[in-house]
């Protein structure tokens, strides 16, 4: 029997990752990207063990730990007065989860995972190809795509969209009433500073959150220290237009300035040591029935958008990846893989996206109620903060 064929549209990191489990599973893959180049953007990201798990599996954890930076812990501090609020050590994350936890740039993740898709054979990666229409019958997904100004229409066995929040591919799933993306009423402010000009503190191996009043900052180091990268979290109304939804928007300085203008002074040293700031205003969209429908799947944010907030945007592509090649491996039966994949995927995923909203409501919280969660966290102590992510860094 021929080997099954595949259309991934989409070279992020839900794509490379679902071309690498694909190939394992014996499928031919071809990865639609409308990009004309793998260009460096977003900003850094952190992957946890579940999906270090799974990079390992696919033979890309090699690849990927050489861009990385492995913190030994994530603290939390107070944005008003840097008090030290709750310690998560790392040291033991790949004998108590089974994976390390890293963190680095999503452009070096997806270069790394790049380099292992294209020493596989099965795998072909074409830039600057837009697909405009798809057409699923019983036996093959046909597809109608630009490239170069040429038409060129093609057929395979299934079809997974990895081409994010906006998805197309989406569109074959869900109803379309009711299921376009809305502004979650906050936006991240994001920034690399060269390691020189910040505090020496603040290059130590480590993720560090500062908490507030409805705001929030992330940062640590990262390619060998040489940079920190920073992300701010405000809660905001989005000024740009309706089509403005980009990682890379323009940045309302002033808006992040009166947000944190309370916090303490290492907070605003930090902030002001950032040169450039670019907005990305954060949005979700409703849960899926299915993430499949006969011959055609989606994964990452085409399927579950995240908020940043428990840092598995990336991590739960990449387990979607890890799900569909298992799935494609067990059955020659492609609807009936797909449909298993979905099965699979759509409680966990689903669940991952709930709390993730929840997370941010705590980060955010002010008052009362973030002295109750700051009371909290000093109580809790590191080991029982590992218990209580045991049932996502473990899975």
């Amino acid at each position: 029997m021929a080997p099954r064929r595949a259309f991934v549209v989409g070279a992020g990191v839900g794509g490379l990752s679902t071309a690498l489990a694909l190939s394992q599973a014996g499928v031919d893959v071809a990865i639609h990207e409308r990009a004309q180049a793998l260009e460096e953007f977003g900003a850094g990201l952190q992957l946890t063990p579940n999906a270090t798990r799974v990079l390992a599996r696919l033979g890309a954890l090699d690849a990927v730990r050489e861009a990385a930076m492995v913190p030994e812990a994530v603290c939390a501090l107070r944005g008003s007065d840097d008090a030290v609020l709750m310690r998560l050590d790392l040291d033991d994350a790949e004998r108590r989860w089974g994976a390390p936890y890293l963190a680095l740039h999503r452009a070096d993740l997806q270069q790394a995972l790049a380099r292992v898709a294209e020493r596989r054979d099965m795998i072909r990666l074409t830039l600057g190809s837009t697909i405009t229409k798809v057409v699923t019958g019983e036996h093959e997904v046909a597809i109608e795509r630009t490239q170069d100004a040429a038409i060129v229409e093609e057929a395979a066995d299934l079809l997974i969209g990895a081409d994010g929040l906006r998805s197309r591919v989406r569109e074959s799933l869900a109803s379309g009433r009711g299921d376009e993306p809305a502004f979650t009423g906050r936006v991240a402010f994001r920034a690399t500073i060269p390691a020189e000009r910040v505090d020496l503190a603040w290059r130590k191996a480590r993720v560090v959150l500062r908490l507030g009043p409805n705001a929030h900052v992330v940062h640590y180091p990262l390619r060998k220290a040489s940079i920190v990268n920073v992300v701010a979290v405000i809660e905001d109304s989005w000024r740009g237009g309706e089509t403005d939804h980009s990682w890379d928007g323009v940045a309302d300085r002033p808006a992040l300035d009166r947000a944190f203008a309370g916090w303490s002074d290492s907070t605003r040293r930090l902030l002001a040591a950032a040169k450039v700031w670019r907005a990305w205003p954060l949005y979700g969209r409703p849960a899926l029935g299915s993430f499949a429908l006969g011959r055609i799947a989606v994964v990452g944010d085409a399927a579950h958008p995240m908020v940043p907030f428990l840092a598995q945007g990336a991590a739960q592509a990449i387990e979607d990846a890890g799900a569909l090649g298992t799935a494609l491996a067990e059955t020659g039966d492609v609807p009936q893989a797909l449909a298993a994949y979905s099965r699979i995927r759509i409680a966990r995923a689903t669940r991952v996206q709930i709390e993730a909203l929840r997370q941010g409501q705590v980060y955010h919280m002010k008052g009362a109620m973030a002295l109750a969660r700051d009371a909290t966290m000093r109580l809790l102590g590191s080991r029982r903060l590992s218990a209580r992510y045991d049932w996502l860094y473990g899975a």
